[in-house]
């Protein structure tokens, strides 16, 4: 699932001659980054109501980065400098890869692996 996004991601920049698509890969990068340096490779901290300042960080920063991956295509659209085309192919890149982190979270879960 993972390797369909990054391929969509590809395409939308390939298919209309344009690279500027390609910088929301770079929330890509940096959604997975807050569970690897505050939860310990773990996205079960995400769902927990346990507080404190790294830890609400974390989950800030998780959402922001999210936020940025729907928002990016968008401000690129409105300013003219992606095609429509590209943005929707953009937005099914990102639900690929929101299916993926939900089902590594589901699995990551389940101890009986």
């Amino acid at each position: 699932m993972f390797s369909s996004s990054i391929l969509l991601q590809i395409l939308a920049c390939a298919i209309y001659s344009n690279w500027w698509p390609m910088l929301s890969a770079l929330m890509y990068v940096l959604v997975p980054m807050p569970c690897l340096f505050f939860g310990g490779g773990s996205t079960q901290f995400l769902t927990s109501r346990d507080g404190g300042g790294w830890i609400d960080a974390a989950k800030f920063m998780t959402g922001a980065s999210a936020v940025g991956s729907i928002a990016i295509p968008i401000i690129l659209r409105h300013a003219h400098m992606i095609e429509t085309g590209a943005m929707l192919i953009e937005f099914t890149s990102f639900f690929i890869f929101a299916c993926t982190v939900m089902c590594f979270h589901r699995a990551s879960l389940e101890e009986d692996w």
